[in-house]
């Protein structure tokens, strides 16, 4: 059923298009929206990948103008990342996309079945945050 849900959810955020970017670099977004200024290697390891796959997402993410690199205050060698206001201007689109699509199908429910369906996300909300926080690298949110 797990299964079943989450493919059936990858269907209706599907009609809300995410481009131009995939979902790795969507990914890579939300890290960024919660760890603002972190590095590249904080980032590939949030990601589980290596740094140079890390640089090229980023670098796309950069071309479409979502991404920005500046310099670190405390190493000259070092570049924090951070979504600049377009980034942040997508990923608040990109919600009320999936909102919408989520709101169609959740009119087409009983109201009964909603609210058991609330009381579900909540607990299992609840359940994911701890799950998560208890695997994650000191200073960096998964996303």
């Amino acid at each position: 059923m797990t299964s079943q849900a989450a493919e059936l959810l990858e269907v209706v955020w599907g009609r809300a298009s995410t481009a131009p970017v995939s979902a790795s670099q969507i990914r890579v977004l939300f890290i960024l929206e919660h760890n603002d200024g972190i590095n590249l290697r904080m980032l590939a390891d949030a990601l589980g990948s290596t740094p140079p796959s890390t640089s090229r997402l980023c670098d796309r993410l950069q071309a479409v103008g979502f991404l920005e690199r500046k310099p670190s205050a405390s190493s000259r060698r070092e570049l924090r990342l951070q979504l600049s206001r377009r980034g942040r201007s997508f990923l608040a689109k990109l919600r009320d996309r999936r909102e919408s699509a989520l709101e169609s199908v959740l009119a087409q429910m009983p109201t009964a079945k909603r609210s058991a369906l609330l009381e579900g996300l909540e607990a299992f909300c609840g359940a994911a945050a701890a799950q998560i926080h208890e695997g994650d690298t000191p200073g960096v949110q998964s996303a």
